[in-house]
């Protein structure tokens, strides 16, 4: 009989309103990407930081360490919340700094530690915006008006237009390639806004323009790309989330 693949448990409760992941099991190439994803979930409720205590993990191979710089690299343009780690044994700190970890994502000998840096941390206003949508064409409307009152409550009207733009392509393509019913959220932070949509699905996004017939069809994450600072898509336990950035400097 073989035997069972080995798991992560993590525990989670919030410590002066940041997450704190306890994880305990082996971490190896059959954990890595649940962890990771667990990790990014946390960060894109977009709290202060999260904080991950590894002091329970088992890990065989150093390189596993970098499931947290990968988890930092994903959420680290949107919704950009610092991951820090907790590790009480100085050597595993050390194994962890080796691995180059250490460079994207701190760690601290103590969880008050890793607090007093989160709370030191110049931490701005962020305004966000959320909202479940039906999976129909109607949809699209209903999202656009989102975003105009959104926006325009928060005097950020010059970029209504291109904001608009990004939520109907992400919108649609959740209404062609998933069976999902998609969430829409916008946030504002300093001079930027973040256009995300939320779906059920796993498989990542991609442009597929079509090479035989030129620029006759361009796809909508061309337009996107074309239109936004960046744009990229993060894996989460559930689905995935695809945002853009959209700068003061973005027109049509």
């Amino acid at each position: 009989m073989a035997e069972p693949l080995p798991a992560i448990r993590v525990d989670a409760h919030d410590q002066r309103d940041v997450p704190i992941l306890v994880a305990a099991g082996v971490l190896d190439s059959a954990t890595y990407r649940g962890l990771r994803d667990t990790v990014i979930k946390a960060a894109l409720d977009e709290p202060p930081a999260v904080i991950v205590d590894v002091d329970r993990l088992s890990v065989p191979t150093a390189t596993a360490w970098t499931v947290f710089t990968s988890a930092r690299w994903h959420v680290s343009i949107w919704p950009d919340v610092p991951i820090l780690l907790v590790c009480a044994a100085s050597r595993v700190r050390r194994a962890i700094i080796a691995a180059g970890v250490a460079r994207y994502v701190p760690v601290h000998s103590s969880r008050e530690s890793a607090l007093d840096a989160v709370r030191n941390r110049s931490i701005e206003a962020r305004r966000r915006a959320r909202a479940g949508l039906p999976s129909s064409r109607g949809t699209l409307t209903l999202a656009r008006a989102a975003i105009t009152d959104w926006l325009t409550a928060w005097d950020s009207r010059e970029v209504i237009p291109i904001a608009s733009t990004v939520a109907t392509v992400f919108v649609e393509n959740v209404l062609d390639h998933t069976e999902s019913a998609p969430v829409l959220i916008v946030e504002s932070y300093r001079d930027d806004v973040t256009v995300a949509v939320e779906d059920c699905s796993n498989r990542l996004p991609g442009r597929h323009e079509d090479p035989a017939r030129g620029a006759e069809i361009v796809s909508g994450l061309a337009i996107v790309s074309a239109l936004c600072r960046a744009w990229g898509a993060t894996p989460t336990s559930s689905g995935k989330t695809v945002w853009a950035l959209v700068g003061r400097e973005d027109r049509f």
